[in-house]
């Protein structure tokens, strides 16, 4: 699960365009179960909220078109990485690609299952630091409503669900070893929140991304394994019922002492004036 390319310092989870591009030997080895690294396999009925974001013609037809996470948060309102959506990912502006799409439903991205959806509208956050990786999210717009059921509350500022120490799980169809093996159903990792201090103490901005507590959530396990990876981008980290924190940046995937770093769904929540939605969510 999670950035662009190689999952680097300082690099976000999107999957790469082209696979045969990636160095492998740079790409570090991951703990993992052969599932999401570290995880299990989850049915998309149990959690429609988790969608995936798709453009063939830039990702071909193999797995859906499917490169990036995301997670309903309104009937036809999607939270997704600004990365995601950069020009670095999509070979142009998101405005410019005819097919990107949402797909909702769809356990195994090899299947027809569920809905793919047209993107009526993408707003990228316009103050998105790719250097320190803040600010990463965009909002999606779609042409068609999804059911209430397939939409999740968020968490506003102060809600314990952001506390260290809270169980937390973190869904995608990205790399599930960290050695680009990509998985073609939905899987979910179990992790916890972790203290910020932790990950500012790993990630100070010297070289490489920067974690900001108030914009940013550390999660992950202190000894590793389970983690987000390449292709996880975008996708939801969800504790006590409610979104936390959308997957945005690490070192690695499931490496001891590198937590992964994800967009905080509070400081979304504050930037757009939706503080009256999270309430509502509750």
């Amino acid at each position: 699960m999670r950035r662009p390319f190689v999952r680097a310092l300082a690099r976000p989870l999107v999957l790469a365009a082209a696979l045969s591009a990636i160095p492998l030997a740079s790409v570090a080895p991951a703990a993992a179960d052969g599932i999401v690294v570290g995880g299990f396999p989850v049915d998309a009925s149990e959690s429609p909220w988790v969608v995936a974001l798709s453009s063939r013609d830039r990702f071909g037809g193999t797995r859906s078109g499917q490169f990036c996470g995301a997670v309903a948060v309104g009937p036809k309102t999607v939270l997704t990485a600004a990365h995601c959506l950069s020009e670095d990912a999509l070979g142009a502006p998101p405005e410019q690609t005819r097919d990107l799409k949402v797909i909702t439903g769809r356990t195994d991205l090899r299947s027809a299952e569920g809905r793919e959806i047209p993107i009526r509208e993408s707003w990228v956050n316009p103050k998105y630091d790719s250097e320190s990786n803040a600010g990463d999210f965009a909002v999606l717009t779609l042409a068609e409503s999804l059911p209430r059921r397939a939409v999740m509350g968020m968490a506003a500022a102060g809600d314990p669900a952001y506390e260290a120490g809270t169980g937390a799980m973190v869904y995608g169809w990205g790399d599930v070893t960290g050695a680009g093996d990509y998985a073609t159903g939905l899987r979910a990792a179990r992790v916890h929140v972790l203290p910020d201090t932790l990950c500012e103490e790993v990630y100070p901005g010297m070289g490489g991304g920067a974690y900001l507590a108030d914009a940013m959530v550390c999660a992950g396990e202190k000894v590793g394994g389970r983690d987000a990876c390449q292709g996880d981008s975008g996708g939801p980290l969800v504790a006590q019922g409610k979104l936390i924190g959308l997957v945005s940046w690490g070192s690695g995937c499931g490496r001891v002492g590198s937590p992964g770093v994800y967009t905080r769904v509070s400081d979304v929540i504050r930037r757009l004036g939706w503080e009256s939605a999270a309430q509502e969510s509750k």
